[in-house]
C-alpha cells in the first residue's frame, strides 16, 4: 500500500469517525422535578430525527446508546403532565454527554384536568339509556388537539370521533383488559375517583401500533397503577360541581421507590350529592385504590393492585317535547318525596371489586416479559317499580288472582294533556286536559305515598303487594389472565406478542329490593296474552308463571323472581406485532386471532318456553375472529409526516346481541354471524414549536352486524284481530354501516404565553343497506314474526349517536406565575333521532290482515318516516387555574364552567315504536299533541367544576 493510499484511507477514517458515533454510550443522565427536585420514571428522551431514544428508570436515570452522529443534535425530554424540553447538546467521541440534573416543569392544566375528567365524564358514559356510549372517556391520555377536545368540550354532546362507540376501543389497566363481555364497553365508574392513581397514561390514536393490544378502530387507553412508576408525593383534594356530584373529597399518597425496593401508593375520595343538574339525581361513591410493589432485583418486580369503588346514582329518562314544555329540560320523573326525603326509584348500583397481580420481567436489555392476573367480581343492579297483581281468595275450591295494578310513573301518557286530546275537539276532552296539565304542572312526581297506602291497604285483608321495588341484579365473577412479551430484536425492530384468557361466569336475575309496607309480591306475569284482556286469574296459569315449577309464588324482600339465569363465557386470544424503524419510513404490521364462546344456563323455566326452551343450558355458541392492520408513518422532514393505516377485524357478537331474550328463554339469535369490518385513514401531521396540526381521513365500513331491542308496540300485522299489541325483542342482523369524514386538530403557539387552538370533525356515519328484520315475543313462543321480505329499510338513514359536524376554536393564556386561562367557542350540527326499525319493515303499510292500507298515501308516508335533524348549537366553555409554592407545599385550583350562555340542546333522542303502522302514526302526528311523540335526551344547562388542591 502506498503512502498515497494509507493517507486516503486514514482521511476516510477520521471522515467517518467525525460523523458516525460508535455504538456506545454517549448520552446519558437523570430527570428530576423541577419543584421537589424528585426523580421522574417513565421520562421518553428521544434524539430528534432519529430512531435512538430511551426511557428513565424508577430514579429518573436513563442511557442512550448507539451511533448516534457527532456533532450538534437536540433532545426531546417528554412525559404526560410535563412540559416537553427540546435541548441542544453535542455529540463527540470522547466526553460522554451528561446531563444530571436534567430538570422537567410539571403541566399543571395537566394534573388538575385529570383531577377531575373521571369525575366529570363518568355520570354520562356509565348510562346506558341515552347516548352513553360514546369514546370520550378513552381520551383522557392524548396530547392531540382535536382528541382533546373531543374528550373536554366536545363530549357533553355525546359527539363521538369518527362516529365509534367506546366498544370499539379498549381500557387497558396493569395490561388487563377491562371492557365488559356482556356489551363489550369499559365500566368506568369501576375505577372512578382513584384518579390520582392513574396519571401514568398513554393514549395509542385509532388503529395505530399499541404497546399491548391489538385495539380497536376508537384507539387504546393504557392505564399504568404501577406503584414503582407513580409520582412520590401527597394530595389533598376537594371538588364542588353542579354537574353529577355536589361535592368530592380526595387523598392520595405516593412512597416512590424506597431503598429496600418497596413502593407503595393509595389513593382515597368520597363523591356524594342529593341531585346533579338533572333533579332528583342522587350520587353517593366511595372508592379506595392501593398499589404495592416490590422489586425484588433488577430482573423481577411484582406488583398489587386493588380498586374497590362502590357506588349508587339516581337515575334519569328521555322526555317528549311535551313534558318539556311543561317541566323543563331539569325534570325527572323517577323521583318523588318520602318523609320530606327525595326518593329515585331507578338506582344504578355498582360494586364491583377488583385485583390485581403483576409480575415484570426483564429477562436482559432486549427482552421483557410482563404476565398478569387479574380478578373482578361484584353486582351491578338497578332498580324500578314493579306492579302486578294480587290474590282475590278462594272460591268453590279454586284459587283466584287479580292483577291490573295502575302504572304509577307521573310521565306516564295517561297522564298528559296530550291523551285527553287524542279524540278530537269534545268540550271534556279539553276540561280533563286542562286538569292533567294542572297537575302535572305543580306536581308532576312520583307518589310514593300512594303506593305504601295501597300495599298496606292490601296486608291488611291479607293480600301481598300490588307494587314492589325490583331490582335487575348482574353478579359477575371474571379471571383474566395475560403474558406480554416486547423484544428489540435488532436496533430498529420490536416485537411484542401476548397471549390472553379471560373466563366469566355471570349470574342474572330480578330480585324483590322493598316491598314497599306490603307482605309479599305475586311472582306471576299478568300481562301474559292468556289473561290480559280480563286482568283475573283463575287458579294454575303455565303460561303466566316465571317458574312453572314454584307456581303462583309469593316472593320476599331479597328472594329471586321473574328471572334467573347465568352466562358462561370463554375468551383465548393471541396478538402479535412487529414494529420497523427507518430513516424514512416507520411502519408496523400486527395480527389477532380470537376464541369466543358463550352458553346460557336457565334457572327458572318459564311458561311460555317450557322445557329445555328455558331451562338448562342453551345451544353453546362458538366463534373465532382473526384480525389484521399495519400501518406507516413516512417523514417528509423533521417537521412533517403522511401517517397511513389500514384493518380488517372480523369481531364476535358481545352478550348482549346473542340471545333474543335470556331473561325468559335460550333462545339465541337466527342467523347470528361475527361482525366483519375493514378501515382506513390517512392523516398529515406538521409540528414545529409554533403550529402543531393535523388533518386527518377515514373510512369505515361495518358489515354483518346485531343489534336487539326491547320495547311495546300496538300495531303489529300478521296476527288475529285485536291481538296486535306486544312487548316485543326486536332483532336486527346483517347490519352494514359506514362511518366517513375528516377531522382536524390545530395548535398555534402565538407567543410565549398565547396558543390558539382549534378542531373540527365533517363526518357521515349512514346504514349502507336493509338489514333483516324479525320479533319475538312470549305472546307468540316459539315464533319468529316478520314482515314483508324480512327486512326494514334504513339504507341512507343516519346512525344516531351524537353531532356529525363539530367545531372548535379557542385560545390559552399560560402565565410564567403559573395561572392560565382558556375560553372555547364549540359549534355543533348534524346530529339526528334514532329511527323506528319497525316503522321502516312493511308492517309500516299493512293492515291487520296482512294487506297494504287502502288510504296509504307515500307523499304523507315519506314524511313521517323523513329522519328527525336535531337544531345547530354553540356551546361556549371557560376553563382556568391557578398554583402557588408554600415552602415546599404547592396549592392550587383548577375550574371550568360549560355552557356559560345556558344553551339549550338535543343531544339525542329515539322514536317510539308504540305506533308502527301508518294509520297510527299518521292519526297520532295530526293530533295537538302526539300521544306517543319522540323522546329526546337534553344537555345540561350553565355547569361549572371546581377543584382545589394541596400537594406536599
Amino acid at each position: 500500500m502506498t503512502n498515497q493510499q494509507l493517507n486516503k484511507l486514514l482521511l476516510g477514517f477520521f471522515m467517518l469517525v467525525s460523523t458516525i458515533g460508535m455504538a456506545q454510550e454517549l448520552l446519558k443522565g437523570r430527570v428530576i422535578d423541577d419543584r421537589t427536585e424528585e426523580p421522574i420514571p417513565g421520562v421518553t428522551i428521544n434524539v430528534l430525527g432519529t430512531k435512538f431514544n430511551a426511557t428513565t428508570d424508577a430514579d429518573g436515570y436513563f442511557v442512550v446508546t448507539g451511533a448516534i452522529a457527532l456533532g450538534d443534535q437536540k433532545i426531546s425530554v417528554s412525559r404526560n403532565g410535563f412540559y416537553t424540553r427540546t435541548i441542544p447538546i453535542v455529540i463527540d467521541l470522547i466526553n460522554i454527554v451528561n446531563i444530571d440534573p436534567l430538570y422537567l416543569q410539571m403541566d399543571n392544566s395537566d394534573i388538575t384536568q385529570s383531577q377531575g375528567i373521571i369525575s366529570l365524564t363518568e355520570n354520562d358514559l356509565a348510562d346506558d339509556e341515552n347516548a352513553a356510549n360514546n369514546v370520550s372517556g378513552l381520551l383522557q391520555a392524548t396530547r392531540d388537539q382535536f382528541l382533546r377536545a373531543a374528550a373536554f368540550d366536545f363530549s357533553a354532546t355525546f359527539f363521538r370521533p369518527r362516529g365509534l362507540n367506546s366498544e370499539d376501543g379498549k381500557v387497558i389497566i396493569n395490561g388487563i383488559e377491562m371492557n365488559k363481555q356482556f356489551s363489550g364497553r369499559p365500566q368506568w365508574s369501576n375505577w372512578g375517583g382513584v384518579n390520582d392513581l392513574q396519571r401514568n397514561q398513554n393514549f395509542t390514536m385509532g388503529l395505530g401500533a399499541a404497546d399491548n393490544s391489538f385495539g380497536g378502530y376508537a384507539g387504546v387507553q393504557s392505564i399504568d397503577m404501577r406503584a414503582s412508576q407513580q409520582r412520590a408525593g401527597s394530595q389533598i383534594s376537594y371538588a364542588s360541581s353542579n354537574r353529577s356530584y355536589r361535592g368530592r373529597f380526595m387523598v392520595s399518597h405516593r412512597s416512590g421507590l424506597l431503598n429496600n425496593g418497596w413502593s407503595y401508593a393509595i389513593n382515597a375520595s368520597r363523591r356524594a350529592g342529593e341531585e346533579g343538574f338533572i333533579d332528583g339525581t342522587v350520587y353517593d361513591a366511595n372508592s379506595l385504590g392501593i398499589s404495592v410493589e416490590k422489586k425484588i432485583n433488577d430482573a423481577h418486580s411484582v406488583n398489587f393492585t386493588g380498586m374497590y369503588t362502590p357506588n349508587r346514582r339516581g337515575r334519569r329518562t328521555a322526555m317528549t317535547q311535551e313534558i318539556r314544555d311543561l317541566k323543563g329540560v331539569k325534570y325527572n320523573p323517577f323521583w318523588g318525596t318520602q318523609n320530606n326525603v327525595q326518593r329515585n326509584s331507578r338506582i344504578r348500583e355498582i360494586e364491583e371489586p377488583v385485583f390485581m397481580l403483576n409480575h415484570y420481567w426483564t429477562i436482559n436489555d432486549k427482552i421483557k416479559l410482563n404476565t398478569n392476573v387479574g380478578y373482578q367480581f361484584g353486582k351491578i343492579g338497578n332498580t324500578r317499580i314493579d306492579n302486578g297483581g294480587t290474590t282475590l281468595g278462594t272460591s268453590q275450591g279454586q284459587d283466584y288472582y287479580e292483577g291490573g295494578a295502575r302504572n304509577p310513573n307521573p310521565d306516564y301518557y295517561q297522564n298528559l294533556p296530550s291523551y285527553f286530546l287524542r279524540n278530537g275537539q269534545d268540550p271534556i276532552d279539553f276540561q280533563y286536559a286542562y286538569l292533567a296539565q294542572q297537575e302535572f304542572v305543580n306536581d308532576g312526581q312520583l307518589n310514593w305515598g300512594s303506593l305504601y297506602e295501597a300495599n298496606r291497604g292490601l296486608q291488611i285483608r291479607g293480600r301481598n303487594s300490588l307494587y314492589a321495588i325490583q331490582e335487575d341484579r348482574t353478579d359477575d365473577k371474571q379471571l383474566s389472565v395475560n403474558t406480554i412479551l416486547t423484544a428489540d430484536l435488532t436496533e430498529n425492530i420490536i416485537f411484542t406478542g401476548s397471549i390472553r384468557y379471560r373466563k366469566l361466569n355471570s349470574e342474572n336475575y330480578a330480585m324483590i329490593n322493598d316491598l314497599l309496607g306490603g307482605s309479599g309480591f305475586l311472582d306471576i306475569d299478568f300481562f301474559s296474552d292468556e289473561i290480559s284482556s280480563s286482568g283475573v286469574l283463575l287458579g294454575f296459569n303455565e303460561a303466566a308463571q316465571s317458574n312453572v315449577r314454584t307456581p303462583n309464588r309469593i316472593a320476599g324482600e331479597g328472594d329471586r323472581y321473574k328471572y334467573n339465569y347465568d352466562i358462561d363465557a370463554d375468551v383465548i386470544a393471541s396478538f402479535a406485532q412487529t414494529q420497523f424503524k427507518t430513516k424514512k419510513v416507520d411502519f408496523f404490521i400486527a395480527g389477532n386471532v380470537t376464541r369466543t364462546a358463550y352458553q346460557r344456563n336457565g334457572k327458572y323455566e318459564n311458561g311460555n318456553f317450557l322445557g329445555a326452551e328455558s331451562f338448562g343450558k342453551s345451544e353453546k355458541l362458538e366463534f373465532t375472529d382473526f384480525g389484521f392492520k399495519g400501518g406507516a408513518t413516512y417523514k417528509i422532514s423533521g417537521q412533517q409526516f403522511f401517517d397511513f393505516n389500514a384493518a380488517y377485524i372480523s369481531q364476535a357478537p358481545t352478550i348482549r346481541n346473542s340471545f333474543s331474550n335470556a331473561r325468559q328463554n335460550n333462545e339465541t339469535i337466527v342467523g347470528l354471524e361475527s361482525q366483519k369490518s375493514y378501515s382506513t385513514d390517512l392523516s398529515y401531521i406538521y409540528t414545529t414549536p409554533i403550529v402543531k396540526a393535523r388533518l386527518t381521513a377515514y373510512y369505515t365500513q361495518f358489515t354483518n352486524g346485531t343489534d336487539v331491542g326491547f320495547y311495546f308496540t300496538e300495531d303489529l300485522t300478521g296476527l288475529p284481530l285485536g291481538d296486535g299489541s306486544a312487548f316485543v325483542q326486536e332483532v336486527m342482523t346483517n347490519v352494514e354501516r359506514r362511518n366517513a369524514g375528516i377531522e382536524l386538530g390545530l395548535e398555534v403557539q402565538v407567543t410565549p404565553t398565547i396558543k390558539l387552538k382549534g378542531a373540527a370533525a365533517f363526518g357521515q356515519n349512514v346504514y349502507t343497506n336493509n338489514p333483516d328484520l324479525y320479533l319475538t315475543s312470549d305472546d307468540f313462543a316459539g315464533e319468529q314474526l316478520s314482515f314483508g321480505d324480512g327486512t326494514t329499510s334504513l339504507k341512507d338513514y343516519h346512525v344516531a349517536g351524537g353531532p356529525e359536524t363539530a367545531l372548535q376554536i379557542g385560545f390559552e393564556y399560560r402565565d410564567p406565575d403559573y395561572w392560565n386561562i382558556g375560553v372555547t367557542a364549540n359549534y355543533f350540527a348534524n346530529g339526528y333521532s334514532d329511527i323506528s326499525n319497525l316503522r321502516r319493515s312493511a308492517n309500516f303499510r299493512q293492515d291487520y290482515d296482512g294487506i297494504e292500507f287502502n288510504d296509504f298515501d307515500q307523499e304523507v308516508a315519506d314524511q313521517l318516516l323523513k329522519q328527525e335533524q336535531f337544531e345547530n348549537y354553540m356551546l361556549w366553555n371557560v376553563i382556568g387555574g391557578k398554583s402557588w409554592r408554600i415552602d415546599d407545599k404547592y396549592v392550587g385550583f383548577f375550574a371550568t364552567i360549560n355552557n356559560i350562555f345556558d344553551q339549550e340542546y338535543k343531544t339525542g333522542g329515539f322514536e317510539q315504536s308504540r305506533n308502527s303502522n301508518f294509520r297510527s302514526t299518521r292519526d297520532d302526528a295530526n293530533n295537538p299533541q302526539e300521544v306517543f311523540a319522540p323522546r329526546y335526551f337534553f344537555g345540561n344547562g350553565t355547569t361549572y367544576y371546581l377543584n382545589i388542591y394541596l400537594r406536599f
